[in-house]
């Protein structure tokens, strides 16, 4: 409720700064405050751990791990650069909303092959023009608590094909401050954990190379995970 109540104040800001291109980074940087006032109330704060290092210019493929709402403002808080963000098509129904993923960032229907490569090229566009790119490789929230999901391929090729670094991101207490499943566990206040890993250069790689990145990003962004709560990841062991 909170959520809704504060983007109809910033609403008109909002508005307003989505006339122009060159105001977006403004509409950015707004979003990141609207991000606090929807956090604060609920008694979230947050805690980030950060091995990343960007350079003027450069751009990059984030890719957060994905297990509650929450992820959606930390994505804001917590990444440093400007970067447009891939989100579900069926966002654009909801009540002004639409106005951001037609102005700023980009719908994806996976319904629809040609849909999702138009997104894909819109993605790889922006990346060109120096825009980072954030989006959840496992495509959707699962309910499995905090183990990740299986990674869809999009995120790795674009970074692969565009040449440029991907940055892993590991939300370690989202799913338990926010679950999405909220029909079977409660959320509570708390402090979010959020490590933003290394950059992964693919400078070099191919497609051909795409399951090995696949991997060693879900790795990094697993360790976390897995040397907190052990016990979720304790079969997933015993299968090696």
């Amino acid at each position: 409720m909170n959520a809704v109540v504060t983007f109809f104040v910033f609403f008109p800001f909002f508005a307003i700064l989505l006339l122009r291109q060159e105001w977006f980074p403004l509409v950015f940087k707004l979003k990141k405050v609207w991000a606090h006032f929807i956090l604060w109330p609920a008694l979230i704060f947050y805690k980030i751990e950060s091995d990343f290092k960007p350079k003027p210019g450069e751009s990059f493929v984030f890719c957060p791990n994905h297990t509650s709402y929450l992820d959606i403002m930390l994505i804001y808080i917590s990444i440093p650069v400007y970067f447009h963000t891939m989100g579900k098509a069926e966002l654009r129904k909801v009540p002004f909303f639409r106005r951001f993923f037609d102005k700023m960032n980009i719908p994806v229907n996976r319904k629809s092959k040609m849909d999702s490569h138009r997104a894909f090229l819109r993605a790889a566009s922006d990346l060109e023009k120096g825009i980072s790119i954030t989006l959840f490789p496992e495509g959707t929230i699962l309910h499995n608590g905090p183990c990740i999901g299986r990674f869809k391929n999009g995120p790795f090729r674009l970074a692969i094909q565009a040449q440029v670094p991907v940055v892993p991101i590991t939300f370690l207490d989202n799913w338990v401050l926010l679950p999405d499943d909220f029909l079977k566990r409660t959320g509570r206040p708390g402090m979010s954990h959020v490590i933003i890993h290394e950059a992964i250069p693919t400078t070099g790689m191919t497609e051909a190379d795409m399951e090995t990145l696949k991997a060693k990003v879900y790795k990094v962004m697993k360790d976390p995970l897995a040397a907190k709560f052990p016990e979720y990841f304790q079969d997933q062991a015993e299968k090696k």
